[in-house]
């Protein structure tokens, strides 16, 4: 379909050839779409989204069965920086940033994987600090010094200087206080919104990323097990206890929902 910018179809993968991290992953993110990928720790998110970004060699991963196509091509065999040029740009979890430049090199660090010109580079730094205001008064602090709200800030304005497609986050929220989650995935939203950024994102705090997420897929043992629409998911109060490790109401009744696609 013309809309779908992402899909990932029957997604396995193994660590070191022998360790089995996923089997079955099954899912699609459409253009102007956020996509939250949901699921207790070890069900699959951070591989899946490593597969995605051809990210797995570097953590001696293989991507052993599955197609994973963007934008019409397939791109297993793409390399990091190729993925980057084409507009698929990842956010790692824990707040990866050069700690000893500053926050604004940090930023301006994202622009040159796709050669930007000074002017384009001065122009999307005040893209970046109308999104964060925080960044822009630490702009000339040292990124290891400040804190993880701003470092969190810092990685995910970086991506956004690659001036990317579809931005794939691991865990953003982790570590991080609830007022500065807020404040981030209200920003992430307000992209989606003005600009139509297709998201990826891979998150345990369930709560917040199906607040601010269009559709949702859960993971469960390397396996895509539920897909639907965020809304259809938050009114279902089972989801916690059967899938993220939670607690549920004890009178909860399961609404239906599809399954995932296959």
């Amino acid at each position: 379909m013309t809309d779908v910018l992402l899909s990932v179809e029957a997604l396995a993968a193994t660590y070191n050839h022998s360790i089995r991290a996923v089997s079955d992953v099954s899912f699609s993110v459409r253009r102007g779409e956020i996509v939250a990928l949901l699921g207790a720790n070890g069900a699959g998110k951070s591989t899946t989204l490593q597969a995605v970004s051809t990210l797995l060699a570097a953590q001696r991963g293989q991507v052993t069965s599955g197609r994973i196509i963007f934008d019409g091509r397939d791109i297993r065999s793409a390399t990091a920086a190729e993925l980057v040029r084409a507009g698929v740009v990842p956010v790692l979890e824990g707040r990866h940033c050069f700690a000893s430049l500053t926050v604004e090199e940090n930023l301006i660090a994202g622009a040159i994987g796709r050669d930007a010109r000074r002017s384009e580079i001065a122009a999307d730094l005040e893209r970046v600090y109308a999104l964060f205001p925080q960044l822009k008064e630490r702009r000339s602090s040292t990124a290891g010094l400040t804190s993880g709200g701003e470092q969190q800030m810092t990685a995910i304005g970086r991506a956004l200087m690659s001036r990317p497609r579809l931005l794939v986050l691991d865990e953003p929220s982790m570590g991080l206080a609830p007022l500065v989650v807020e404040g981030i995935f209200r920003a992430l939203k307000q992209l989606n919104t003005e600009q139509g950024l297709s998201l990826l994102v891979a998150e345990q705090n369930s709560t917040v990323a199906l607040r601010f997420s269009d559709s949702a897929v859960v993971l469960e043992n390397g396996r895509s097990v539920l897909a639907g629409r965020s809304a259809e998911l938050r009114r279902r109060e089972d989801i916690k206890t059967l899938y993220l490790g939670g607690s549920a109401q004890k009178d909860a009744r399961p609404t239906e929902l599809k399954p995932a696609l296959v």
